[in-house]
C-alpha cells in the first residue's frame, strides 16, 4: 500500500448535496484538510462542473466530499476517459447514503476521514464493470420484477460539455427510493464464467454479485424463490456473471438502471485506488 504525505496537493471537490445535507461537517472536512496539505477547494454546481473540474485536477489528488452518489459518479467519470488506474482517490463522507463508502473502509465522521486522506493509504479495490461500461464498486443487487423505480433527470446541454453530454447525463441520474411494494419472482438464467448456476425454470426472489472476493472474483448469490420451508441460496464465484431474462432492472451501489434483458459484468482487479487510514 502507498503510502501519502502532507505535503501532496489536494484538490477538495465538494458535491452540492453534501453542502445541502450537512454545511457543519462540510466545513470541518474543509479546515482538516486546508489546514494539513495544499488544498485546492472547489465546490462545483452540479454534475457538469463535478466532472469538468475532475478532469482538470492536474498532478493533485481529487478527494470527493459527498456521499456514495459522488464517489460513484466520480470512479465512473475517470473509469470512462481511461483514467482510473493512475489516479488515487479519496473521499470524506458526507450526506445521507454513505453504506458503500464505509464499507469500503472509510471512517465515519468528518474529521477521522479528513484524518485518513492526509495520513491514510493507498487501498488498491476490485471494480465490476458491466458491458454498457457502468461500474459496481460495492455490490449489484437484482430484486423481483417492479420492486424497483428508476428516474430520469434531463440536462441541458453547454457549449464545452456537448462530448460529454451523454455521460454526465448518464452519471447525474438520481435512482427513485425503492417502494415497499414485492414484485412478481423473476425468471432470470445466471452464468458465472460461462457456467449456469440458475435457469429460467427456477424462479428467484433475488440475486446479489459483490466484487473483492479472494483471488480477484466476485462471489454471487442467487436467493431461489421458497415455497413452504426456506430455500437454500445458490453460492458461487467467477470472474464474469451474465445475467438475461425477461426485462429486470438492478441496484448497482446507489443508483438504479434498466430495465434490460441481458447484462454482463466482469471483475477488473485492483482496478482502482482508495485512500483509507493506515494500520497503525
Amino acid at each position: 500500500m502507498a503510502t501519502f504525505a502532507r505535503s501532496d496537493q489536494l484538490l477538495v471537490i465538494i458535491d452540492p448535496a453534501a453542502r445541502e445535507t450537512d454545511g457543519e461537517s462540510v466545513r470541518i472536512a474543509k479546515d482538516v484538510l486546508s489546514a494539513g496539505a495544499a488544498a485546492k477547494v472547489c465546490m462545483p454546481d452540479g454534475p457538469e462542473e463535478f466532472a469538468r473540474v475532475l478532469s482538470r485536477r492536474g498532478s493533485r489528488r481529487p478527494v470527493v466530499v459527498g456521499d456514495d452518489g459522488a464517489l460513484v459518479r466520480a470512479v465512473t467519470f475517470l473509469h470512462r476517459r481511461r483514467e482510473l488506474a493512475d489516479c488515487v482517490l479519496a473521499m470524506v463522507p458526507v450526506g445521507g447514503a454513505l453504506g458503500v463508502a464505509h464499507a469500503l473502509g472509510v471512517p465515519t465522521g468528518a474529521v477521522a476521514a479528513a484524518r485518513a486522506v492526509l495520513d491514510g493509504v493507498e487501498r488498491r479495490m476490485d471494480l465490476l464493470v458491466d458491458d454498457s461500461d457502468g461500474v459496481v464498486l460495492g455490490a449489484l443487487r437484482i430484486p423481483p420484477l417492479a420492486a424497483v423505480a428508476q428516474v430520469q433527470v434531463p440536462l441541458p446541454a453547454k457549449g464545452w460539455l456537448r462530448p460529454y453530454q451523454h455521460l454526465v447525463r448518464s452519471l447525474s441520474a438520481r435512482p427513485a427510493p425503492a417502494p415497499a411494494v414485492p414484485g412478481p419472482p423473476a425468471r432470470l438464467r445466471v452464468e458465472v464464467d460461462g457456467e449456469t448456476v440458475v435457469d429460467l425454470d427456477q424462479p428467484v426472489e433475488g440475486i446479489s454479485v459483490t466484487p473483492g472476493g479472494p483471488d480477484g472474483l466476485a462471489e454471487v448469490e442467487v436467493r431461489p424463490l421458497s415455497v413452504g420451508a426456506e430455500a437454500t441460496p445458490v453460492r458461487a464465484a467467477g470472474r464474469t456473471v451474465t445475467v438475461a431474462g425477461a426485462d429486470f432492472r438492478y441496484r448497482a451501489d446507489v443508483g438504479v438502471a434498466g430495465p434490460v434483458r441481458r447484462r454482463t459484468w466482469r471483475v477488473v482487479e485492483g482496478a482502482w485506488g482508495l485512500t483509507v487510514p493506515g494500520a497503525g
